[in-house]
């Protein structure tokens, strides 16, 4: 997939200047395999969060290895167009960014634990890039599904701000409208295709210094 944006800012994020030197590559580049399956029923004692921060694949993964977390779907929100497809959201005409619904137990992980979680694994000053992906598909955003989730994001956001960790964020933060699940063949890509070269070159890298940084929220067996 391809994208367009702006430059890594902040002393918190400079592990992105290597892991983002591949830029010659594509990101969430697959198979155009369009056989959607029903997302499996979560516990009613779940919560769910959902953040857009880059390509889908990295961001699933990420988040996967944090404990707390029951499991992560990739998907599609923030645009217009129902029932978005793969290549439709590619294209960057729809208006979503690749996103990632989180099923949560808020008795082992907070959602603002999730929040520093989104901040750390991402860099939140570039408009509508992430590394080599470029477009408004590849953008920062918390969509937030009620008012404790808005004011918590805003929250952070100033605390970041204030703490000078970011000199500026460039992260929407929204209602949430609709979540779409995408294909099945981008859930647990990273997992599911180790060899592929954007994983390896990019998305690896990107997980592996998001787990070095937060060792301490992660699963046993990470």
């Amino acid at each position: 997939m391809n994208s367009k944006g702006k430059k890594v800012i902040g002393k918190s994020v400079l592990f992105f200047i290597t892991l983002f030197s591949f830029t010659a590559l594509s990101a969430c580049t697959g198979s155009t395999e369009n056989n959607a399956e029903p997302i499996k029923q979560t516990s009613d004692t779940l919560q769910h969060a959902y953040f857009a921060a880059g390509c889908f694949w990295c961001v699933e993964a990420i988040f996967e290895s944090i404990e707390g977390v029951y499991e992560v779907t990739s998907g599609y929100a923030g645009g217009k167009e129902k029932n978005p497809t793969y290549e439709q959201v590619s294209s960057g005409k729809t208006g979503h960014a690749e996103t990632v619904k989180i099923d949560y137990n808020p008795k082992v992980v907070s959602y603002e634990t999730l929040l520093e979680a989104f901040f750390g694994s991402h860099d939140p000053t570039t408009l509508n890039q992430q590394g080599p992906d470029f477009g408004t598909q590849y953008r920062s955003i918390i969509f937030y599904q009620n008012q404790a989730e808005s004011v918590a994001a805003e929250k952070m956001i100033q605390k970041l701000l204030d703490q000078k960790v970011f000199d500026k964020i460039t992260t929407e933060v929204i209602p949430l409208e609709k979540f779409y699940p995408a294909e099945i063949y981008h859930q647990d890509y990273e997992k599911n295709h180790p060899d592929n070269p954007y994983v390896q070159k990019v998305s690896r890298p990107r997980i592996d210094a998001f787990k070095r940084k937060f060792k301490h929220i992660l699963k046993k067996d990470e």
